[in-house]
């Protein structure tokens, strides 16, 4: 996992079942409400810390998902999107990237083509079985349940980014070294 892992420059995500836990909530005036995990949130800064960008792909619309990436600074944002290879490979060509360059998050079979094409691809631990035999890690969390951090913080990790994003959280170079 450790070689899928290392090259990576980009991390794409679903929405629903991914960012979020899948379920479509409307308020009584039909308004789309969603939840999203803030820890998710943080993995996705910590990600850009460490200069690995993250974009999102998602079938559906939702103004929703407008604030939440705004609010990430995600700048990739792709949304009510039929077939998800036309813009993934817009990306590629926009970003000069390979498909080994980048990761996907994704739960269902719409996100299959993506999967099996990128250099390290993941399925949400409550993911459709089927794109199960396509994936290169399968996380313990569920969507929109803290997926996306375990996603985060294992790239951060595998490519050695960890304890260079982790030192800035702390106030002198020994906090919460192993020694102390």
């Amino acid at each position: 996992m450790q070689s899928r892992i290392a090259p990576i420059r980009l991390l794409l995500l679903d929405v629903d079942g991914v960012l979020s836990d899948g379920r479509i909530v409307y308020d009584a005036h039909g308004t789309e409400i969603k939840t999203f995990d803030v820890k998710d949130g943080h993995g996705i800064k910590m990600l850009q810390k460490a200069g690995i960008e993250v974009g999102i792909i998602s079938g559906r619309s939702s103004k929703v998902v407008n604030v939440r990436a705004k609010e990430l600074g995600i700048e990739i944002l792709y949304q009510g999107i039929a077939d998800k290879d036309i813009p993934y490979a817009e990306i590629i060509q926009q970003r000069e990237l390979r498909d080994e360059e980048i990761a996907y998050i994704g739960d269902d079979v719409v996100d299959l083509p993506i999967l099996r094409r990128v250099g390290f691809a993941v399925a949400t631990a409550d993911a459709v079985d089927d794109i199960r035999p396509y994936v290169h890690y399968v996380t313990n969390r569920c969507g929109g349940r803290g997926a996306v951090r375990e996603v985060c913080d294992l790239i951060l990790k595998a490519r050695g980014d960890w304890q260079a994003v982790m030192g800035g959280y702390f106030f002198s170079g020994n906090v919460g070294s192993a020694e102390n």
